[in-house]
């Protein structure tokens, strides 16, 4: 599992507006954050939140990008219906929710699955985790995450 002060693993995923790497964010700061599933209820709380706070955390100097196992077509509709401003990438194999210690066996009603545990990772120009959130809760979760940008 990654921790603070690791290097971020890398990664190239589709969105629906062609692909996106860590390395395009090289010298940037970086907000990755990990969720479960378009058109849910924490997670699209979760993107809204994200999108009305994206001016934010762009003035602080850093861009974010949501993951997700949904696919870029799904993604676009998610983004179209909650007139989502944050950009999500598709990682359908988990191959990415996997680098980053992100997907984890679960358990709903006595029954187990593997899913994307809800995460967020703060990552430094220098391509370093300076912050990382586990098990997130959603409520107040977008402006914990600016206060750390602006602390960087």
């Amino acid at each position: 599992m990654i921790e603070e002060g690791d290097k971020a693993p890398a990664f190239t995923l589709p969105t629906e507006e062609g692909e996106v790497s860590l390395s395009d964010f090289a010298g940037r700061t970086l907000v990755l954050y990990f969720y479960p599933k378009d058109d849910t209820s924490g997670c699209t709380k979760q993107a809204i939140a994200f999108s009305e706070q994206l001016a934010d955390f762009d003035k602080a100097g850093a861009a974010v990008l949501g993951i997700s196992r949904d696919k870029p077509a799904k993604h676009a509709k998610f983004r179209e219906k909650h007139e989502l401003t944050v950009p999500l990438a598709s990682d359908e194999e988990a191959e990415t929710c996997d680098a980053y210690g992100v997907w984890k066996e679960k358990s709903m009603y006595g029954r187990k699955y593997m899913g994307i545990e809800r995460s967020t990772f703060l990552i430094d120009g220098d391509g370093t985790i300076s912050k990382a959130w586990r098990k997130v809760r959603v409520p107040g979760h977008v402006d914990a995450v600016l206060e750390a940008v602006r602390e960087l």
